[in-house]
Order: C-alpha cells, then sequence, then structure tokens
C-alpha cells in the first residue's frame, strides 16, 4: 500500500481544475455574489486540496470552495449580456402569483433565489414588488424580495461594473416603468369592457 505521504502528492499541486482567477466576480448560489481574492492549498485528511478562497462583502464573509467542486457547488461566473438581457425581460412581464398558501409559495421563492439563477431570482423581484397604490407586504414578504433584490442587484452592478446605487435605481425603474404600462393597459381594457357592455344594453332596450 502506498504511504499516505504519496497520496497527497498525486491529489495535490493539480491546477487543472482552476477556471476562475484571482480577482474574479463568481455568484455562489446561496450568498450570491462574491469575488475570488486567492487560490491555495490546504491539507484535509492528509491530501494537498487546492481551494478558492472567495470573498462576500456584503456578508463580511470568506468561503473556502475545493476547486474541483466548484461547479458541482453550482459557483459561477456572471451572468452575460444575453442573460442579463433576459432578467430585464422578465422585470417587465407581469407578476405571476399561484394561488397556494403562502407558505408553500415562500419555499418555492427561497428555492430560485439560493438557486443562483439570475433568471429566476429575477422572477422573484418581479413578483413580490409592490407598487405605491398596491397592497403592503408581509414581513416575509418582504424579507424574501429584499434578498432577492439584493441579489439581483449586486450581480447587475457586478456584470455592468457600476455602483450598486446605480444598478438598484436600473432595475426599480424597469420595474416601476412595467406596473405602469400594465395599470394603463388594464383600465383601458375595462373602459373598452365597459363601453361594448353599454352598447350591448342600448341593443337590448332598442329590441
Amino acid at each position: 500500500m502506498a504511504p499516505q505521504k504519496s497520496a497527497a502528492k498525486k491529489g495535490g499541486k493539480k491546477k487543472t481544475y482552476s477556471k476562475f482567477k484571482v480577482g474574479q466576480h463568481v455568484v455562489y448560489p446561496a450568498h450570491g455574489v462574491g469575488h475570488v481574492t486567492g487560490i491555495e492549498q490546504e491539507v484535509i485528511a492528509g491530501f494537498d486540496i487546492e481551494v478558492y478562497v472567495v470573498l462576500f462583502e456584503q456578508d463580511k464573509m470568506t468561503l473556502r470552495v475545493p476547486t474541483a467542486k466548484a461547479g458541482t457547488s453550482g459557483m459561477r461566473p456572471l451572468s452575460n449580456e444575453n442573460v442579463l438581457k433576459d432578467a430585464f425581460t422578465t422585470l417587465k412581464g407581469r407578476a405571476r402569483i399561484k394561488r397556494t398558501m403562502w407558505s408553500r409559495r415562500a419555499q418555492e421563492y427561497e428555492a430560485k433565489i439560493n438557486s443562483g439563477d439570475l433568471i429566476l431570482v429575477s422572477e422573484v423581484v418581479r413578483d413580490l414588488h409592490r407598487g405605491e397604490t398596491q397592497p403592503e407586504q408581509s414581513y416575509s414578504e418582504r424579507q424574501l424580495y429584499e434578498c432577492a433584490l439584493d441579489r439581483m442587484v449586486r450581480e447587475v452592478a457586478a456584470i455592468n461594473k457600476a455602483d450598486r446605487g446605480v444598478a438598484l435605481d436600473e432595475v426599480l425603474e424597469t420595474l416601476t416603468r412595467a406596473r405602469t404600462r400594465q395599470a394603463a393597459k388594464a383600465a383601458k381594457e375595462a373602459e373598452a369592457e365597459s363601453e361594448n357592455d353599454n352598447a350591448d344594453g342600448k341593443d337590448e332596450a332598442a329590441a
């Protein structure tokens, strides 16, 4: 049987899995946007393991992710321009609220947030956003909304190399414009339906 030292030598020192670079922004599903501050070697159970050192400034937390398991952990690069565009298109859509118990929906929203998928996160932002004329959110709704909004805004800021405040304004403005258009369309449709009902009433009276 080969000595443990040989196994350590065989298992470590390889850079095969290192696809992220120091200084690169990444997204880790459970924590959102962070950046790689280093690639280090750690000895675990006698084996040299290469790890990414990822700093999440918003949480003041550092995570060590084995480079060989970065893919299976869901860690990924920032979304590309096409995904970013699709995320904003998602924000412009109508909110889709399922007719299920809040506890079930909350679990689904949380799963989307922790998926690390920008499109799914944008769906949560869209569905839980409330305009000034809409009913206020419950405490749990507000928490999930703010978490999803923060995740999305930080990735948008990192992609565009912009300040978080600028990214936040862009997201909120997109939501506000979409809701305004939807409200205007709904009002127009209601007015047209009312006119049709009145016309039908007059026809029946004439008959």
